[in-house]
């Protein structure tokens, strides 16, 4: 495959289990050899934080990268929706003024609720800053639709559980390298460490990551 490098822009939604880590472990067991990344993940900042962290702006200015993958908190209440609309957009055309591709990374809702909310309001930010989604999100509605009982949510039911890190990383890598997730292995190395899906368990978020990458995003405003 033609290389792949990918900067990665959020907080604790992408570094809790080195999210990133789990892509390129997809990658390398997939056969892809040439996807790099680096990973600008504090802890509880939003993209209007990282407009102003130093090294963010940087690593975009010194390095180049062929994508782009931003992210920030649910975002589902209006005012929230709005920032998520102006900071993306902002980004993603700094982001193509370097000759990336920006990609928007739909995260999840805290707990279940809210959730249709957090996927309406990522869905009005990918449409105007022209940035398309990694419906993350979309999959985990799709993975509790048909299993309920997945644990995807660490215990403070904010941050992916290993299962929930799983699933994310099969949208992203899915998404970015235009792949079918059930092509996907069922186990990853990061840092030494395995982490394997049991059998149903990977049919059944392969099956989400799936769907959530063919289902249209609905039509929404930012304002």
């Amino acid at each position: 495959k033609p290389p792949l490098r990918v900067l990665f822009i959020g907080n604790s939604l992408t570094s809790w289990h080195n999210l990133p880590g789990y892509v390129a472990s997809l990658a390398k067991r997939s056969g892809d050899s040439t996807f790099r990344y680096r990973m600008i993940a504090p802890p509880a900042v939003g993209l209007e934080d990282h407009w102003r962290i130093p090294r963010t702006r940087r690593a975009l200015a010194e390095q180049r990268w062929d994508v782009v993958v931003l992210q920030q908190g649910p975002s589902a209440e209006p005012e929230s929706r709005v920032h998520l609309c102006t900071w993306t957009k902002r980004f993603a055309d700094l982001a193509r003024s370097r000759g990336a591709r920006p990609r928007l990374l739909m995260v999840w809702s805290a707990g279940r609720f809210g959730l249709q909310e957090v996927i309406d309001s990522y869905a009005a930010a990918a449409a105007a800053a022209d940035a398309p989604a990694l419906p993350a999100g979309v999959a985990w509605a799709a993975a509790w639709k048909r299993k309920p009982s997945l644990a995807l949510h660490a215990r403070d039911g904010l941050h992916p559980s290993r299962l929930g890190t799983y699933l994310t990383a099969l949208v992203v890598y899915a998404g970015l390298r235009d792949v079918p997730p059930s092509r996907l292995p069922s186990s990853v190395v990061v840092s030494g460490k395995r982490f394997t899906v049991a059998r149903q368990n990977a049919q059944t978020l392969r099956a989400a990551a799936a769907e959530a990458l063919v289902a249209p995003l609905p039509a929404q405003s930012c304002g």
